[in-house]
């Protein structure tokens, strides 16, 4: 668990203790837009008989919630293609590839009286690779179909406006092929740290 997310847990427990209201009600509706890190984990696997490591990217990313219930929200992400750089065994120029991770997520905002509201979230992810380049070859990722799960934290800044937070895991694996035949599966289960401007119609 990284420290980010301890914090944002941290700061939701307090949030709690401060009292509940409703946060978001049935019908609400909030579209959010920011920028994104997205971090592989440590250790990306074994490709081509080599240890795979793959790097970070900032992009945008967007959101769009629709309160099914009060303060339970139906959320889908978006981004623009995110692109990581590939090495294996150290050898810094193995490839690259971009992605689209768009993201359908059910979470829960705890209604609180405080300009703090945080909320959780659980869901599924649907990864696309595309445009893979490779000095070793023709290079092809396999889409990933996976779980994810969030937290985050919104700051209000006005009646209808927030500063959002949030941290999210996705379980992204990869299989990969060089040339037609198969080298192996890319690990790549990425945690994404995203700051966003929320505003709620």
């Amino acid at each position: 668990m990284t420290h980010t997310l301890k914090a944002i847990l941290l700061s939701s427990a307090l949030a709690i203790v401060a009292g509940p209201v409703v946060a978001q009600s049935q019908g609400d509706w909030t579209v959010a837009f920011g920028f994104g890190n997205v971090n592989p984990k440590s250790g990306n696997g074994t490709l081509a008989g080599g240890e795979a490591d793959i790097g970070d990217d900032t992009r945008p990313i967007f959101t769009v919630e629709y309160f099914i219930a009060n303060n339970i929200g139906l959320e889908l992400l978006v981004a623009t293609p995110f692109e990581h750089d590939i090495s294996i065994d150290g050898i810094g120029d193995a490839g690259s590839t971009k992605h689209l991770p768009p993201t359908l997520s059910l979470n829960y905002h705890f209604p609180t009286n405080s300009a703090w509201k945080p909320y959780v979230g659980a869901g599924l992810n649907y990864t696309v690779f595309f445009e893979e380049d490779s000095g070793l070859g023709d290079l092809e990722l396999d889409n990933s179909f996976g779980f994810s799960l969030q937290a985050g934290l919104d700051y209000m800044i006005s009646d209808a406006g927030a500063i959002r937070l949030n941290v999210r895991w996705f379980d992204i694996d990869a299989d990969a092929e060089l040339n037609g035949s198969k080298i192996g599966t890319a690990e790549i289960d990425p945690v994404l740290v995203g700051v966003s401007y929320v505003h709620r119609f």
